[in-house]
């Protein structure tokens, strides 16, 4: 189960371009926005990648809006966060073991990013609806490798609650308030 205090969400690459060129482009933005702003709440870290910015763009704005100032961004080239100079000790310095990752490509980015995470020891937890490819089975390639690399496939909604982990906790009905 999801802890809060272990848990960092990883948000890679979703931005303006690559928005514009994927499948889902409505959920992927607002499924990584109630992530993220649940993640606020509950005072867990978040780092956005945000690949070649000069010619992806930035990250979406409605995302950027919704996570306000508490993140961590890193431009990359690297189609794996953790070959980018720097990234592994950032992450390192949170000190937190599961990884939830969202993101943008699937197949490529996020897949990637996934693997080498669990090669360096984190639990990794893929947010299924908050993940997209240009195309269907390249989104379905991604999470069947990602899966037969030991990462979990879970959703926002599961997240949620497993943070919560009970209607009494003191955050509930505002982050019950994202979803509604």
């Amino acid at each position: 189960m999801l802890k809060p205090e272990e848990s960092l969400v990883l948000i890679i690459d979703i931005q303006e371009k690559l928005v514009k060129a994927c499948a889902h482009t409505e959920s992927i933005v607002k499924k990584s926005s109630i992530l993220g702003e649940a993640a606020k709440i509950l005072s867990i870290p978040v780092v956005v990648t945000e690949q070649y910015p000069q010619g992806l763009g930035d990250t979406a704005e409605p995302l950027k809006e919704a996570l306000g100032n508490s993140v961590h961004y890193i431009e990359k080239t690297n189609f794996s966060a953790l070959r980018e100079e720097g990234f592994s000790e950032k992450l390192t310095s949170f000190n937190k073991k599961q990884i939830l990752l969202c993101g943008i490509e699937t197949h490529i980015c996020v897949y990637q990013t996934c693997a080498e995470l669990i090669e360096a020891g984190y639990e990794v937890y893929v947010i299924k609806d908050a993940v997209s490819s240009r195309n269907e089975y390249e989104y379905s390639t991604g999470l069947e490798l990602m899966k037969s690399d030991g990462a979990k496939l879970t959703c926002v909604e599961t997240v949620l609650f497993e943070w919560l982990g009970s209607s009494k906790h003191p955050d509930f009905k505002e982050v019950q308030k994202l979803i509604k």
